[in-house]
């Protein structure tokens, strides 16, 4: 019995005679200077991620040299391919509208190319969860290269990490607290070397729960992206991708209901972005896990907050790195965890944890279970009619004093609508108003961008009004803070009740009852929804057309309806 082919004799192009195609590729691939021997190798693809629009992944040339030498050494032919990169804050309207499209480059590619294994290279926000979405599809042996967070700068003695101080500077230069001067220096000291957020923002967050789900190698999801150590992480990678060639590894054994779960644990217990909930739905969408937002709560009240990184904390991603990293976090967790989850060594999570926990641990940054930072899980979901199919809020970076309250809506419809009038001296708003953001949902044209964080009324933040509850069907960055809820569902450009909200309206929030409710009789409600029309355009052509006639809620991952399997 003759063995499959491996390498490029792979999935040839079909000119109706095998032999020639093979012939024909060869031919082509020795334009690029491969001897036969060479060409004889299994192939590892990688999916290659750097652009000139993308800072997080500027160190992408030299890591790829050493995914390289790990798989040259370790017998097969690394061939890298590119796909495109979504630097997130290049992005016009949002990187999310982007997510899927690169989800679908990534499957496309690693399915049509003559490849046995595949090195997904990813670190900005979007890049990890698209390739993570990508690989579950093409279901081919895969595994993730993170490209790691920042280190930090300074400005005055104080450390600094984009983007949760960024945010804290311009809140004060809104305030009035700082100078045009000092934010233009701090403007230069936030971002000062390649690499993701320094904070537990989305890009970390999603690098944790890759680890947590068992798609990286262990201990690599940390390590800061100018390390010395993320180049022995990417050789190392590179080197388990041949080891994968053959295997049943592929992303199915690894993506399960078990491994899912594990990873909301570890989102809960690291206080992480409310992206990763959007994110985590869409890649166990893929592999058709379903995930539930009630059981989301239940974790939450059952996981503690451990980590002590901002926004939540004090600390930064090279602190929780040299603190014992996700090892450490998950060992802690161990009796919540599903140890029999598979994870991409070929060794299950209890195997790749071990039973000695004796390693060293930064306990100021990677607390015990028995003394938490929090009792409770970092992110809580909420219904009511205002969201029937749910709202999140991340609870370990809000105000507690403002969990059980009963407010007055300051309604925006808008974007447009909130830069124009926000910082109007006139706005009629009090601090324990509910600032409302209507519009700016996955169906909207704004396509969900991080715009939940709304700013706090200039009126209001001179007299040193910190949080107020704000409420949208928008994102907010991981690095953001504040008592915000976010993701309302269904949002308001497909009809939901967010859309009806006006000024003046009285809205009820209950973290203890987990609800969220707009104190309007269902007559007024119904008149309403009678004399309103959801503001939502199809495009005439092109991507922006696919996107708002298959994009899904918030609920469902804002993944496309077609690519979700049947």
């Amino acid at each position: 019995m003759s063995k499959p082919p491996v390498g490029i004799a792979n999935g040839l192009t079909n000119y109706g005679d095998r032999d020639f195609s093979l012939y024909l590729r060869r031919s082509f691939a020795k334009s690029m200077g491969y001897s036969n021997a060479m060409l004889e190798k299994p192939v590892v693809g990688i999916a290659y991620t750097p652009s000139g629009f993308n800072n997080c992944h500027r160190h992408f040339p030299e890591l790829l040299e050493a995914v390289k030498r790990g798989v040259l050494a370790a017998g097969a032919l690394p061939l890298e391919f590119p796909t495109i990169s979504l630097g997130e804050v290049f992005l016009n309207p949002t990187s999310l509208k982007f997510r899927n499209l690169m989800a679908m480059d990534t499957e496309e590619m690693v399915r049509a190319q003559p490849i046995d294994s595949v090195v997904l290279m990813g670190g900005c926000d979007k890049t990890v969860p698209a390739q993570l979405m990508g690989a579950v599809s093409a279901n081919r042996p895969a595994v993730m290269l993170i490209g790691g967070p920042m280190m930090t700068g300074r400005h005055q003695g104080e450390r600094l990490g984009a983007c949760t101080d960024c945010r804290r500077f311009w809140a004060k230069y809104r305030a009035g607290a700082i100078d045009e001067q000092e934010i233009n220096e701090i403007e230069g000291k936030l971002a000062t070397t390649a690499g993701s957020c320094a904070v537990m923002g989305t890009a970390s967050t999603m690098a944790c729960l890759t680890e947590a789900l068992g798609m990286c190698l262990p201990g690599t999801a940390a390590i800061p992206a100018v390390h010395a150590d993320r180049l022995r992480a990417a050789e190392a990678t590179g080197a388990l991708a041949v080891q994968l060639i053959g295997s049943t590894l592929t992303p199915d054994k690894i993506v399960t209901q078990k491994s899912m779960e594990n990873a909301l644990r570890a989102l809960l217990a690291i206080g992480g972005s409310t992206n990763a909930i959007i994110h985590l739905t869409a890649i166990a969408g893929r592999a058709g896990i379903p995930v539930s937002l009630q059981r989301l709560n239940e974790l939450s009240d059952t996981t503690p907050v451990l980590v002590n990184l901002k926004p939540v904390g004090n600390g930064y991603m090279e602190d929780f790195f040299a603190a014992g990293g996700m090892g450490a976090l998950l060992r802690e967790l161990k009796d919540l965890l599903h140890l029999d989850a598979m994870t991409i060594t070929g060794e299950t999570l209890g195997e790749r944890l071990g039973f000695d926990s004796a390693d060293w641990v930064d306990r100021t940054i990677i607390a015990e279970r028995n003394k938490p930072l929090e009792p409770l899980g970092g992110l809580v979901a909420l219904f009511g009619n205002l969201a029937p199919r749910g709202a999140i809020l991340k609870r370990s970076a809000a105000d507690s004093n403002l969990f059980e309250l009963e407010g007055r809506a300051v309604v925006f419809t808008s974007l447009a609508d909130l830069a124009a009038r926000i910082d109007d001296p006139n706005l009629d708003v009090e601090a324990n108003d509910f600032l409302v953001l209507q519009n700016a949902g996955p169906h909207s044209e704004s396509a969900m961008p991080e715009a939940g964080y709304l700013p706090i009324p200039k009126k209001l933040a001179t007299k040193g009004v910190k949080d107020m509850v704000r409420i949208s069907d928008a994102r907010m960055s991981g690095t953001a803070f504040g008592t915000i809820v976010l993701h309302v569902t269904p949002d308001s450009a497909s009809g939901g009740l967010l859309g009806l909200v006006r000024n003046g309206d009285r809205i009820k929030l209950s973290v203890k009852d987990r609800s969220i409710n707009l104190l309007i009789d269902d007559v007024e409600l119904k008149r309403r929804a009678a004399v309103t029309k959801p503001a939502v355009e199809v495009p005439s052509r092109g991507y922006a057309r696919l996107y708002q006639q298959e994009v899904l809620g918030a609920d469902e991952g804002c993944d496309f309806a077609f690519l979700k399997p049947r």
